[in-house]
């Protein structure tokens, strides 16, 4: 993705976080036999920032989202505590948002290894 950025050009991704219970249960399910989880890979905060370092990308930052578990009532409760949660962590978090920025170009032309 980093590759088609243009220089100085911002990526934005979403991921299922690892360290939560939104993916603990999507992996019991892979467990027993979902099709749709056996393969799934869930990154944490250090592993998008690993992939940010090595894509080389700028200004890479990862926030989080949805730190409830995956049951309605604790939901309704918990949601109203979500952006708070978000400013100071990505521990427990469902959805991780990987962003960073292309480095420019040192020169017209540049190509980029």
């Amino acid at each position: 993705m980093v590759r088609v950025l243009r220089p100085g050009g911002r990526l934005v991704l979403g991921e299922l976080g690892r360290w939560n219970l939104w993916a603990a249960q999507r992996r019991l399910k892979g467990w027993f036999g979902s099709k749709l989880w056996q393969s799934a890979h869930f990154r944490s905060r250090g592993d998008l920032l690993a992939l940010a370092d090595q894509a080389g990308l700028q200004d890479a930052a990862i926030s989080g989202a949805v730190f409830y578990p995956p049951f309605g009532l604790a939901a309704k409760f918990m949601a109203p505590l979500d952006p708070w949660l978000g400013r100071w962590t990505t521990l427990g978090a469902a959805f991780l948002v990987l962003s960073g920025t292309r480095q420019a170009d040192t020169k017209p032309g540049a190509a980029r290894s």
